[in-house]
């Protein structure tokens, strides 16, 4: 019997939390001394974004620096998982409502790499990375992941990985610094969470304000929906690295089960 996977969706942040060592970097090394040791990692992250849902098929996946302006030690880490083929079958064949299209070209961004360098850090588990459609709604993307679930029962772990919060043209720098603002729909999407209520998170552009600043462009945020869609009734949720910083930036993380 293979033992059900938990889920993770983890606020991610800065890409220098890959090599600082802060609260958020030691959270999610907790984290990943918990976890079962998967056969291997589907990863939904905030910086791959195309037309169609793609996924990447390649056997050695090439670690990209999405970003800019950062010390050279950053662009000196390298992720080197392994791909997997199967994998990649396996979710063309579960996912039924949407074509899923094979990638070359892409490899793993640093929402997910600067987490599994921390999650994973020998980098010994085959990853596999899953697109954002730009083209879909928030509801379908919720869909999509429901789609996902029998993986966790084949010991494929799911790692969505963005922010709840993240408004950059907003940031201050000041790590103890919260807008109220985003405290409030950081702590509206927990109660949610909590009380199994998944519409209010759907339907984000109908909460107000707060949801309107939270959520100023979506990509950080629809990841979330992937881990809410594969959520059984009555699952076990816990939270870990949960705190806004630098006034608009949620890195609230998320396990189920």
């Amino acid at each position: 019997m293979t033992e059900k996977m938990p889920v993770l969706f983890v606020g991610h942040g800065s890409p220098m939390n890959a090599i600082e060592e802060n609260e958020f970097a030691q959270a999610w090394s907790n984290m990943g001394r918990q976890l079962p040791r998967p056969k291997a990692i589907l990863a939904v992250s905030a910086h791959w974004e195309t037309m169609g849902t793609k996924v990447t098929a390649m056997e050695t996946p090439r670690t990209i620096y999405d970003f800019y302006g950062f010390p050279k030690e950053l662009y000196e880490v390298t992720y080197p998982a392994a791909g997997s083929p199967d994998l990649v079958k396996t979710v063309r064949n579960v996912i039924k409502k949407t074509d899923i299209q094979p990638d070359m070209s892409w490899g793993l961004d640093h929402g997910t790499w600067s987490v599994l360098a921390r999650l994973f850090p020998k980098a010994d588990v085959p990853v596999v990375q899953i697109s954002l459609d730009r083209a879909k709604s928030a509801r379908q993307h919720y869909e999509l992941g429901q789609q996902l679930k029998e993986l966790r029962e084949e010991g494929v772990l799911i790692i969505s990985s963005g922010n709840i919060v993240h408004n950059l043209r907003m940031v201050v720098w000041d790590d103890q610094q919260k807008f109220d603002w985003a405290e409030k729909f950081d702590t509206n999407v927990k109660d949610w969470i909590l009380a199994d209520d998944h519409e209010p998170i759907i339907e984000y552009q109908k909460q107000g304000r707060a949801a309107e600043l939270a959520i100023n462009s979506a990509e950080h945020y629809l990841p979330l929906l992937y881990t809410l869609g594969l959520k059984d009734p009555g699952e076990q949720v816990s939270f870990f690295a949960d705190r806004v910083t630098m006034g608009s930036i949620s890195m609230r993380s998320i396990k189920l089960g």
